[in-house]
């Protein structure tokens, strides 16, 4: 059974949050501050974790922090305030996967959630090992090594470099990627790519000012190059 872990204070949003996840069939574990949260997540290693970022004890973004830290592969889900956009962004290049504003949907969320647990279960392809410039890149075993020394991404993360290398080389665009990579209906407009992209860059690049592998298209969108060069 998957099993998800709410990090959630507010104790009628995370009795909500626990009955519509179980109802959907999800195991789920509940913890009312950051330090339990923390503890529960090295302890059960849960499948996601849903994650607010106003918390007692630890906040949410000091969590997340040592959550990638410790290397937890799942798939990180925030909930954040109405307007706190500055939130947002400092979720997702602290490693969140994708972020639900406070007051939300429970459809939506679930839909999130599945969303997230489809692409984690999904994995890579059966492509082989591709070489880009100092840069080694297995979709298969979800890995990445620049130089030699292996790289830490969020599942986002990877999941969006995947959707660079499956073009071999083409472009494509902030639309395409939010309907692939986040599952974003056609129409809507994020800076999640864009943050994303940046966060790649830090962790990919030489130099992220003037990247040399994923390359911006102007007025079109990304393309991860495959020469390096």
């Amino acid at each position: 059974m998957t099993r998800i872990l709410v990090i959630e204070d507010n104790p009628n949003l995370a009795f909500g949050l626990r009955n519509n996840l179980e109802i959907e069939g999800y195991e789920v574990d509940v913890a009312a501050d950051g330090e339990a949260g923390l503890a529960r997540a090295r302890a059960s290693a849960p499948d996601l974790v849903i994650l607010d970022l106003m918390l007692p004890r630890m906040d949410g973004f000091r969590v997340l922090r040592a959550l990638r830290g410790d290397g937890l592969p799942a798939p990180v889900l925030v909930l954040t305030a109405r307007g706190e956009e500055a939130d947002k962004v400092r979720g997702l290049k602290l490693g969140a996967d994708d972020y639900v504003t406070k007051p939300f949907g429970v459809l939506e969320l679930l839909a999130r959630v599945e969303a997230l647990l489809r692409r984690a279960a999904r994995g890579g392809s059966d492509a082989p090992v591709l070489g880009v410039g100092d840069l080694e890149i297995a979709p298969a075993a979800r890995t990445v090594r620049r130089a030699g020394r292996a790289v830490s991404l969020s599942p986002k993360e990877f999941d969006l470099l995947l959707a660079l290398v499956r073009r071999q080389g083409a472009f494509v665009s902030r639309v395409e990627l939010l309907k692939e990579v986040w599952g974003y209906r056609a129409g809507v407009t994020s800076r999640t790519v864009d943050t994303h992209i940046a966060s790649l860059r830090r962790k990919l690049e030489p130099d992220p000012a003037a990247p040399r592998y994923v390359l911006t298209v102007r007025t079109r969108g990304y393309r991860l190059t495959t020469d390096g060069g």
